[in-house]
């Protein structure tokens, strides 16, 4: 059995090659995402099968998923015995459809929405606009509220990020202080649920759009919460839930311009208990250098909603502007901090 060497860019290649494994890595994301739609994870997850297997199973020209397979074994997504049989490799376990690393759905939304817009890049680099937009002909969140097969996905997807820095967040942020979280823009409520099963004393609110708090209202009616955790739908534009003492956003904030994430912390504000606290869990961009995968992110921020990643100096603006204060800002082992405020 053999997996081969990834094709990272190393850092003796040539200039030339290395820009050009930098220019032609949307080969790589669209190979791995017609694996997950094709579902080639899920079929393998008993043990290896044939390329011929394969294509009868997903219904799929033989000898071109042979030349497919052939690539996410090169990539370390899969691993190639003899006669072009093939099995999953760690990497490739992540694209199963269930489990805790999963991010099949993720890996859908970034082949499908994502791609096309980043087609458009060059347009919102010119007019400061999301190229989501004119490639659907309106922004992500009317996308998602007329199309319930993305909607579902997306949702999905955020899921299952969330579940990997959940762990990051509890290991690094003490809860237990709180008495009532109430998670905004919270999707389909896997950080809530993370956190109140870590902290059985605490009580919860997930809000979110109507639509989404439908869809998603299973994911926290499990029997360990014990009814511990309440779904809401609404418009953190209009008004958010009260009386919390924690107000926690998770990759919220940064989806919004500032005027619109002024209005959704004041909401907060104005919402939380006497001594409340917002807890908003994002990437932090540095002040000098940069960093690829924030920098990256700040970039699909505008293609994608117009939204933006911050400085903590920028954060600590705009939270200002809507009368808190950071109190502190706590890393944890993931890419993303809590940044913690009150009212000013």
């Amino acid at each position: 059995m053999q997996a081969q060497d990834n094709l990272a860019i190393g850092e003796n290649l040539p200039a030339p090659v290395a820009l050009f494994h930098m220019a032609s890595s949307y080969w790589v994301s669209q190979a791995i995402y017609v694996a997950a739609r094709l579902g080639i994870a899920d079929l393998l997850k008993d043990g290896p099968m044939s390329y011929l297997e394969l294509a009868e199973a997903t219904a799929s020209h033989p000898a071109s998923l042979r030349r497919l397979l052939r690539a996410l074994a090169s990539l370390g997504v899969l691993a190639t015995e003899q006669n072009y049989t093939f099995q999953l490799t760690p990497i490739g376990a992540s694209l199963q459809s269930s489990g805790l690393a999963s991010i099949r759905s993720m890996i859908l939304t970034l082949g499908e929405e994502h791609y096309h817009a980043w087609g458009e890049l060059l347009r919102g680099i010119r007019s400061g606009e999301p190229a989501f937009n004119y490639v659907y002909g309106m922004d992500l969140l009317t996308y998602l509220g007329n199309t319930p097969t993305a909607r579902t996905t997306f949702n999905e997807g955020m899921a299952e990020v969330t579940s990997l820095v959940s762990l990051a967040l509890l290991a690094s942020y003490d809860f237990s202080a709180f008495s009532k979280i109430v998670e905004v823009g919270g999707g389909y409520g896997s950080l809530i649920r993370a956190i109140l099963t870590a902290n059985p004393a605490l009580s919860g609110v997930l809000f979110d759009a109507p639509q989404i708090i439908e869809s998603g209202k299973g994911y926290i009616s499990n029997g360990e919460l014990n009814g511990r955790c309440q779904a809401v739908g609404g418009n953190f534009f209009d008004s958010v839930p009260h009386g919390g003492d924690a107000y926690i956003l998770k990759n919220v904030i940064h989806d919004w311009d500032d005027s619109h994430s002024v209005v959704i912390l004041r909401n907060c504000r104005q919402a939380m208990a006497e001594n409340g606290k917002v807890l908003l869990v994002e990437m932090l961009l540095p002040l000098e250098g940069a960093v690829s995968l924030q920098s990256l992110m700040d970039l699909n921020m505008l293609v994608i909603s117009g939204g933006r990643e911050r400085t903590e100096p920028e954060y600590r603006e705009i939270l200002a502007t809507a009368g808190l204060r950071i109190t502190k800002i706590v890393p944890t082992i993931s890419p993303y901090s809590v940044i913690e405020a009150v009212r000013i």
